[in-house]
């Protein structure tokens, strides 16, 4: 009915969720080859409406299944467990004892991007899911709700021009930029504890819902890691079916690398995220902050469209950094030079330096402009005026759970 009358549905989920139960066998006198009724409805109404899904109690099986077959899932704190069987049923089939909590609670399931957001009572998930659709429009036929201006589209954030260390290894406050570019108090990060070098964010920009994309340097460096790239490419599906346009925040130092990222398979799903990107069609805006390297920073934005790009001084770009990237191009020079190999060394790394200035980038018209970091709200709400008059809303995609 939802579907039908495009509006957005609201799941409340406690227990199994229909999923049938062995006592039922007698009374049918047989078996059955099991089968999800309605299921290409719940499928197709991620392509047509909003999906709310909230965890009430412990919620098992079907019931799990419901639950994460939404755009947005969230639980309470104590109160839900999320898994695919219940203590019980782990322990007969694999031998494992294990409490609800642990098995199946806010930590575990949180931290595995089972569930989105994590809410400290049942009100706080009401009030959690009321916010959330206060992003998204009714349906995949209409554009988002842009609210009554409750911020200054032109303020500027003095503080954005420190907040970046010159020391390129220290890390620094992502979210403290979020803060000071969106409108105040818009910001709702979903999947926090998941992936947590990926930021996927809910704004507002002089009114108007956007999706956020941006990198943690505290995590990882900021780096991509396999489930970040699951969490990326979820997340685009979600703004590419609710037309929200992009804003990326970039420091992308590339994919997380070593043996543990070889076999989460990092570059296959890697690719998976790069071709979220580049499926798109909803307008995007990146703001290269610091790092742009390799595949992964390749992914700031669809290249073969037009989107608004720009620089801040502390940009430094590449397909490797030069600090390992110099070991790799100059590695027989370094070898041949024996004792001189730290002098030679440090003298070819002092040339790459100097041509790494991103205003020499700039200058090449290989980034479109280097801009002050405190400007970065007004340059990004005169953009999304523009954005929302390009969309073109109308059931496009399907987000993919």
């Amino acid at each position: 009915m939802a579907g039908e009358l495009r509006v957005p549905l609201v799941r409340l989920i406690d227990g199994t969720g229909g999923g049938g139960s062995v006592k039922q066998l007698e009374e049918f006198g047989r078996t059955y080859v099991p089968y999800n009724p309605g299921w290409d409805q719940v499928v197709a109404n991620l392509g047509r409406i909003p999906v709310i899904a909230l965890a009430l109690g412990p919620v098992a099986g079907l019931g799990a299944a419901r639950l994460v077959t939404s755009h947005v899932s969230i639980m309470v704190r104590e109160l839900s467990q999320v898994f695919i069987a219940g203590p019980a049923v782990v322990e007969a089939g694999m031998g494992e004892s294990v409490g609800k909590e642990e098995l199946g609670g806010w930590r575990t399931v949180s931290a595995a991007g089972t569930v989105d957001l994590v809410a400290g009572s049942e009100q706080e998930a009401f009030e959690l899911t009321r916010r959330v659709l206060s992003y998204l429009p009714q349906s995949a036929w209409r554009t988002p709700p842009v609210a009554a201006p409750a911020d200054d589209p032109d303020r500027t954030a003095d503080e954005l021009r420190a907040i970046v260390p010159r020391d390129r290894r220290r890390p620094y406050d992502m979210r403290r930029i979020l803060e000071l570019t969106f409108d105040t108090g818009s910001v709702l990060e979903l999947g926090r504890r998941f992936a947590p070098s990926t930021i996927t964010a809910l704004a507002r920009l002089d009114g108007h819902p956007v999706a956020v994309l941006a990198s943690d340097p505290l995590v990882y460096g900021g780096g991509l890691t396999a489930q970040g790239s699951d969490k990326t490419a979820r997340f685009i599906d979600l703004a590419e079916t609710f037309h929200l346009p992009i804003v990326h925040l970039v420091d992308q130092p590339g994919f997380v690398i070593g043996t543990a990222a070889e076999r989460a398979g990092t570059i296959r799903r890697g690719a998976r995220a790069l071709a979220a990107v580049y499926q798109s069609t909803v307008p995007w805006a990146s703001v290269l902050v610091r790092r742009v390297f390799g595949v992964a920073g390749a992914a700031h934005r669809p290249h073969d469209r037009y989107g608004l790009r720009v620089a801040w001084p502390s940009g430094d770009w590449g397909s490797l950094p030069i600090e390992g990237g110099l070991e790799v191009a100059f590695k027989r020079l370094l070898a041949e030079a024996g004792e001189e190999a730290a002098t030679l060394k440090a003298e070819i790394a002092e040339r790459l330096e100097a041509v790494r200035s991103p205003f020499r980038t700039a200058e090449a018209f290989l980034v479109e402009d280097i801009i002050d970091p405190a400007e970065t709200r007004p340059a990004l709400t005169d953009w999304v005026h523009d954005a929302y008059a390009a969309l073109d809303p109308g059931p496009r995609s399907t987000t993919r759970p």
